[in-house]
């Protein structure tokens, strides 16, 4: 048996604490603008999904994470609904190198908060009167990649 703090998580120092301290709705909007003919449409729904995330540190050891997400549904040409929701969490890290920070807030933090955005997209399309829109798992880590490529290996926003 080891004295390793599993908390502390593979690869990390074992004085690193993370905290996840809140988690909220920052924005939201939502928008159907042909309702009601939309209604009378046979459902065939395609989804168009924007998202990025961005963080910034706002305290000593306290960061804040978004999430954010444009869904937009349409049917054939028609759109259906459109929803923004901006999703936020403040989350407390200490002891955590300054290499390894940028893919924490980028990666990490993002797959922590996307359940809740997934759950405010689906409630607002059930409000809206359409059938409940579960969006698919998303790979932040890829997407982390993604953007440090096409930014030249610079940290900060991810999209």
């Amino acid at each position: 048996m080891t004295d390793e703090n599993p908390a502390a998580g593979a690869g990390r120092p074992s004085g690193a604490e993370f905290t996840i301290k809140k988690i909220y709705v920052k924005d939201v909007s939502f928008e159907s603008p042909t309702s009601p003919e939309i209604f009378t449409v046979p459902w065939q729904p395609e989804l168009d999904l924007q998202m990025h995330t961005g963080a910034s540190r706002f305290g000593p050891a306290d960061y804040e994470v978004t999430l954010n997400a444009t869904a937009t549904v349409k049917v054939g040409e028609r759109t259906a609904f459109l929803a923004e929701v901006q999703i936020g969490g403040v989350f407390g890290i200490t002891g955590v190198p300054e290499s390894d920070l940028a893919p924490l807030l980028g990666t990490y933090c993002p797959t922590i908060l996307f359940p809740y955005l997934r759950e405010v997209v689906s409630d607002l399309a059930v409000r809206g009167g359409f059938p409940q829109m579960l969006l698919q798992p998303v790979n932040f880590d890829a997407l982390y990649q993604q953007h440090l490529a096409q930014e030249g290996g610079a940290g900060g926003e991810t999209h």
